[in-house]
């Protein structure tokens, strides 16, 4: 699967929920490996944002980033659309600190999304796989994410509070092109109660009936509930009917909880690359969410490529005979066994280590380990492999080692290990000239690395 960014630009003006400034944003192709990005058009300099999670600096009532003194807010609507239409590169220019609130909700930008429609670039999606079962939970609030492992993108959202008119609710995702259709238009929501204390932080100032639900569930003076109508510009309502405080109905029994999926949506974009597991949020906010996220990141940060996911019983994209239709290796020095996974810029192959190895004669015979040149030959192999997928006729070329640099071993191979090898290219290949990047797995770990050049050349 390749990288994904907007076909052309489009624009998107309207009330900022917290400042009540009119701000416009304009979404923007861009260049592979970008990731999404927010520029400050308004400030000197323009400064960009990066949307990761470590540059998340405040998460009441909307996700904030910043970069020195420039800070964008309520971002995770824009992201979540952006996220569930596959798109990976973005800038996105605001004239304002936050983005616009629109109805509250994300559907407006799925709408423009689909309307200017998207186009594949020339680069493999990354993902990020999760193999094994994340949590990160809140023991003040009750709140956690659990993330599982899946064969693809999944939510799953459970929220109740001390109300009733909506105590519990649920609502999930298995389908992340159903968003559009089933999670987008579900706005965001407040407690009453809750309106007087963010007027008081200078929040919400663009807020009202038209970009948020509001939930009158907890009784108060006629007095006191006429005044925070004052407050929001709205007309009075009867302090004995609780429910919901709209001018356009629910578009969902459930849209409280609809409207926290997509806020988790949004939040999970800030990992930086698409998922792959099954989130289960209980009680989300965008703080316990962007605590996942920055777990992740850390992650992604520690080890820059992941584990290739190898399933043995799958049938490989080449086998031991097609290697040999491509490389000229032959016993005792074919390294590569099989190759699982191919893309435009990388490869992923694998060697079982046996006893049976002719090396293990001489190293060692009381205590076989697998020589690190060997490790090295095998990731060139397959990295020659990668090369010649990019020429026509690949079987009257051979590829030759050039250069060799920052090789680094970190844990014995030996007998009974199956070592995974993740090779990419770190330029185009230009002139028959590759450099490339190896890296060498033996189920989660590294044991080897190693960037190297070769060259290709057409046979005699």
């Amino acid at each position: 699967m390749n990288q994904v960014t907007l076909k052309d630009s489009f624009s998107i003006t309207g009330k900022g929920l917290h400042t009540g400034l009119e701000i416009t944003a304009e979404f923007c192709p861009a260049e592979v490996g970008q990731g999404y990005k927010f520029q400050r058009v308004d400030l000197e300099d323009q400064p960009i944002i990066d949307a990761l999670a470590e540059n998340v600096v405040e998460t009441q009532r909307g996700t904030v980033l910043a970069k020195g003194d420039a800070k964008v807010s309520t971002v995770e609507h824009a992201l979540a659309a952006l996220y569930a239409a596959g798109i990976d590169n973005v800038l996105i220019k605001v004239n304002g600190p936050e983005v616009p609130i629109l109805d509250g909700s994300a559907i407006e930008y799925c709408r423009k999304i689909e309307e200017v429609g998207t186009v594949e670039q020339d680069a493999d999606k990354d993902f990020y796989i999760v193999k094994q079962r994340i949590e990160v939970v809140d023991e003040k609030t009750g709140a956690s994410i659990l993330v599982l492992p899946d064969t693809d993108f999944a939510v799953d959202v459970r929220i109740s509070y001390d109300s009733s008119v909506i105590p519990n609710q649920f609502a999930s995702l298995d389908n992340v092109a159903d968003f559009a259709t089933e999670i987008a238009s579900s706005r965001t929501f407040v407690f009453v109660r809750e309106i007087e204390p963010l007027v008081k932080n200078n929040l919400i100032k663009g807020g009202d009936l038209d970009n948020a639900i509001v939930i009158y569930d907890q009784p108060m003076a006629q007095a006191d509930l006429d005044h925070l109508a004052d407050m929001m510009g709205v007309e009075h309502k009867p302090a004995d009917q609780l429910g919901y405080v709209n001018h356009r109905p629910l578009a969902y029994d459930n849209e409280p909880a609809r409207h926290k999926l997509l806020d988790v949506m949004g939040d999970l974009a800030l990992i930086g690359r698409p998922l792959r597991g099954r989130v289960i949020a209980t009680r989300p906010g965008h703080t316990i969410n962007t605590t996942f996220a920055k777990q992740v990141r850390r992650e992604i940060k520690r080890q820059e490529i992941q584990a290739p996911v190898y399933n043995p019983g799958k049938a490989p994209l080449m086998d031991v005979n097609d290697i040999r239709a491509h490389l000229p290796h032959r016993y005792p020095f074919q390294l590569v066994d099989k190759i699982i996974d191919k893309g435009l810029n990388y490869i992923v192959g694998v060697k079982n280590v046996t006893s049976n190895e002719p090396f293990f004669q001489g190293h060692f015979p009381q205590e076989p380990v697998m020589p690190g040149v060997l490790q090295v030959e095998a990731m060139a192999q397959t990295g020659g492999l990668l090369v010649l997928g990019a020429v026509d006729e690949p079987e009257r070329y051979s590829t030759y080692f050039m250069k060799i640099d920052n090789v680094k071993f970190r844990q014995k191979v030996v007998p009974g290990d199956t070592l995974i090898f993740h090779v990419s290219f770190l330029t185009p290949l230009r002139r028959g000239m590759a450099v490339m990047k190896g890296i060498a797995f033996v189920g989660e770990k590294v044991v080897c690395e190693c960037e190297f050049m070769a060259q290709i050349v057409k046979n005699k």
